[in-house]
This record gives C-alpha cells, sequence and structure tokens, in this order.
C-alpha cells in the first residue's frame, strides 16, 4: 500500500497545485457570498475527484486479465502519460495569455448549488484534472491491493489532490480578516502564471506516467 501511495503522490500534487482551481476558490473567498460559494465549490471539487478516481479504479479491473495483465497496465498508463504531456505543449504555447475566463468574472453571482457544479466540473470534466485523477485510478486499481488497501490509498490521494481547495475554505472560516491581502497576493501570481505553471506540471507528471508504462510492458 504504500509504494501505491507513493506512485500516486505526484499526481495528487499535480492535481492540488491547479492554477485554474485556486484562483477560483480565492475569488470565491474575496466575493459578497464567499461562504456559501466556497464551501460549495469545495465540495464539488472533493466529489468529482473522488468519482473520477473511483471509476477508473473500478475500470482498471479490465486492464488485468491473467494473459497479459502486465501489458495492458502498461499501455494503459503510457496513453495516458502521453496524452498528459500533449496538454502540457498546449499549455506551454498559451503561457503568454493571462486573460480570466469568463466564468471568473460572474463569481460574484454564483450560489451554493452553481459553486458546487463548477467545482465538480472543474475537477471531473477539465481535461488537466481528468487526465491525473484517471492516472491515479489505473494505478491505484492494477496495485494488486485489497479493497481496504485501495479504499485507503484512495482516500488518501482524494485528500492530498483537494488540500489546495480545502485549505483556503477551512482557514476563511477561521481568519477570514488576515487572510485576505494573501489570497489577493496569491490570484494575482496565479493568473498571471497559470498556463506555464500548469504545463510544468503536466510535463512531469506525464513523463512519470509513461515511464512507469514502459516499465511495466
Amino acid at each position: 500500500m504504500g509504494t501505491t501511495i507513493g506512485e500516486v503522490l505526484p499526481l495528487a500534487v499535480g492535481v492540488a497545485i491547479s492554477p485554474i482551481p485556486i484562483v477560483a476558490v480565492i475569488l470565491m473567498l474575496l466575493s459578497r457570498n464567499a461562504r456559501a460559494t466556497s464551501s460549495g465549490f469545495g465540495l464539488g471539487w472533493v466529489v468529482g475527484i473522488l468519482a473520477v478516481t473511483g471509476i477508473m479504479i473500478l475500470l482498471s479491473g479490465s486492464l488485468t486479465p491473467e494473459d497479459d495483465g502486465e501489458s495492458s497496465t502498461g499501455w494503459a498508463k503510457v496513453i495516458l502519460g502521453l496524452l498528459l504531456i500533449l496538454l502540457a505543449f498546449k499549455q506551454w504555447h498559451s503561457r503568454a495569455d493571462t486573460t480570466p475566463p469568463k466564468w471568473m468574472q460572474a463569481l460574484d453571482e454564483f450560489t451554493f448549488i452553481k459553486a458546487a457544479g463548477l467545482g465538480l466540473a472543474l475537477s471531473a470534466v477539465n481535461p488537466k484534472n481528468l487526465l491525473l485523477c484517471a492516472s491515479a485510478g489505473v494505478t491505484i486499481g492494477t496495485a494488486g491491493l485489497s479493497s481496504g488497501n485501495a479504499v485507503v490509498v484512495w482516500l488518501v490521494f482524494t485528500i492530498l489532490a483537494a488540500c489546495s481547495v480545502l485549505v483556503p475554505v477551512i482557514g476563511y472560516a477561521f481568519a477570514a480578516e488576515r487572510l485576505a491581502d494573501t489570497l489577493d497576493a496569491a490570484k494575482n501570481w496565479l493568473q498571471a502564471n497559470n498556463h506555464m505553471v500548469m504545463a510544468i506540471v503536466l510535463l512531469i507528471m506525464g513523463v512519470t506516467v509513461v515511464g512507469k508504462g514502459l516499465g511495466g510492458l
């Protein structure tokens, strides 16, 4: 189990430092409906990570037939890794674009439900996080763990991946005024460096996943 946690740890970090959801939750914490929208976003973010990773854990059982399990698992990881690398190059190509998405400009009007839906979409539908969570799910599902251990690794991955969104939300609940300046500075930096940060993260994760996949062929 410890080995599997070590393998999914870099993927969890990749999800955790995704700039867009961090900027989104910061903007919500700076909006007039801060507590409701940030709580909804945090809930949707966690549920999305849990769902995608859990589904891939279940589906990855079909990637390990007794006759060629190692090869099937290896090719699945190689494909996921190559997709991450392609996405990294796309992000790097767009690194000069610092224009925030239109939905960010409408966050002041968000309700708890809308914020939860956005959190779910960014974690479960957004290609970058979808591929990282899918890679983690395949890694966990093909590690040969017992059901109990697989659930533990799944939960550990989810907590680590979601921490960058959950920590500001929880921190705001206890120290809203003290965090205002820090949140604003973090928001500005992440907006300016969004594509570059994600390009580097995706490239590292992609190469890592491809390497593990090739090792299983």
